[in-house]
């Protein structure tokens, strides 16, 4: 029977529980037994932004990595032994079509939400617009780390082109391995689409 292969983050006030196999379906609390439930509790939810077969059995962590500073700050930055493996082409394009996939979901719930979001308990928050922009350059600056360099202001559709290129290419120069790379784009935009539907609810 298939598991899903799940490998957690451990730093000092949060938790990641990272589906090695599935790039966006990620998530953070802060004990490791509670990322594990937030992880399920997300299955349908992130099935629902994957076009293909998604299938992936029961959650089977099959490690734990310490975290660090950027742990804590709130994003998946420690990487694993897992990420010492080669993948093979085949798996390459299908985790990066999972990320078009998160790519195109995104773009769906920031042309469904309205502009003004609810705002925190405290009345903080960016607006639907200003999390878009950070998402797009999140992701140009990700660019440099997988060996690509993007200019400011490029199109958001060119950007993207790089990255896939970069990627399906086994991002040569790459300061980060190719699976923790796909898996970091993919975590970042699923990780705020699903902000702006909470928030436009």
């Amino acid at each position: 029977m298939p598991v899903a292969r799940v490998y957690l983050e451990v730093g000092h006030k949060s938790v990641f529980a990272v589906a090695l196999d599935w790039p966006g379906w990620c998530r953070r609390t802060k004990t490791s037994d509670l990322a594990i439930d937030e992880l399920e509790r997300y299955r349908s939810r992130y099935e629902a932004m994957v076009t293909g077969t998604f299938s992936p059995g029961p959650i089977d962590v099959i490690g734990t990595t310490t975290g660090n500073g950027t742990t804590d700050f709130g994003a998946p930055g420690a990487e694993g032994p897992w990420d010492e493996q080669p993948l093979a082409a085949s798996e390459v394009s299908r985790q990066v079509a999972l990320l078009e996939d998160c790519w195109r979901y995104f773009d769906a719930v920031v042309d469904a939400a309205p502009l003004e979001l609810r705002k925190g308990p405290k009345g903080g928050g960016r607006n639907r617009d200003a999390i878009a922009d950070h998402v797009r350059e999140a992701e140009r600056a990700y660019s440099s780390k997988i060996g690509s360099r993007v200019p400011p202001r490029t199109p958001w559709v060119e950007q993207r082109a790089i990255v896939i290129a970069a990627l399906g290419a086994g991002a040569p120069g790459s300061a980060w391995p190719l699976g923790y790379a796909i898996r970091r784009f993919a975590w970042h935009v699923t990780d705020h689409a699903w902000e702006i539907e909470d928030k436009s609810a």
